[in-house]
């Protein structure tokens, strides 16, 4: 198995982790406030270090791409995009919303044929989801969503349908329907990251370091743009 610096930077929150063999090896987390530009670096420089201190070679970076801030984001693109360039290593992207999924697909409690929404605020009413499956498969794409009572109606009708992440608390009064389930308190994390790059690094999906751009940066613009959420 590889050894892969992860690095989670799409919220307020920033984290960085180290991971071998799947397991993490390293974890550091700031739940402070957005103030990444301070912080990422010196929880890159730590991860680093031990790596180095135990003869480990870093053998890829995974980035969590978004959606997510702006500003986080391009500040954990530009430092993983300068490790892979120093140590020639090659760049994982994992999109958000997935990273996000990952604690709960954890949960024991978990019923087989339940879907989960992640979502990322995003200001006023509207929020970026997208559903999953259990295997992670894709069940609605990534969208900017206006939530009202009849979103995601098609789904809740069939199924029950988890919401979480910093976007589903304001949606608990609004979609009233007995088949939604909220979790409080699911956070992207770096520390979530490993399963994800394991099986895109075994792939070898990589990302061109040269051109890779966070997925808020390419797919986003023009919707944030129109609706003036940021």
């Amino acid at each position: 198995m590889a050894c892969i610096l992860h690095i989670e930077t799409a919220t307020d929150v920033c984290s960085v982790a180290l991971s071998e063999d799947g397991a993490v090896l390293f974890s550091k987390e700031d739940h402070n406030g957005p103030q990444h530009a301070i912080t990422l670096g010196l929880f890159v420089d730590e991860a680093l270090s031990m790596a180095d201190s135990h003869a480990k070679p870093i053998d890829a970076v995974s980035i969590s791409c978004g959606p997510g801030s702006y500003t986080g984001l391009r500040i954990g693109a530009s430092m993983a995009k300068g490790i892979c360039y120093g140590r020639d290593i090659p760049l994982i992207a994992l999109p958000t919303l997935k990273v996000l999924s990952v604690p709960v697909l954890l949960m024991d409690e978990f019923p087989e044929e339940a879907l989960l929404c992640p979502m990322l605020d995003a200001r006023r009413m509207e929020v970026y989801a997208a559903i999953y499956d259990r295997a992670l498969n894709e069940v609605k794409e990534t969208s900017a969503d206006v939530i009202d009572e009849d979103s995601y109606k098609e789904f809740l009708d069939k199924q029950p349908v988890y919401f979480f992440g910093n976007g589903a608390t304001k949606c608990k009064e609004v979609i009233k329907h007995p088949n939604a389930r909220f979790i409080d308190g699911i956070e992207p994390l770096a520390r979530w990251m490993f399963p994800l790059a394991d099986r895109e690094y075994h792939n070898e999906m990589f990302q061109d370091v040269a051109y890779f751009e966070p997925f808020y940066l390419k797919e986003f613009v023009a919707t944030v743009a129109k609706n003036k959420v940021f």
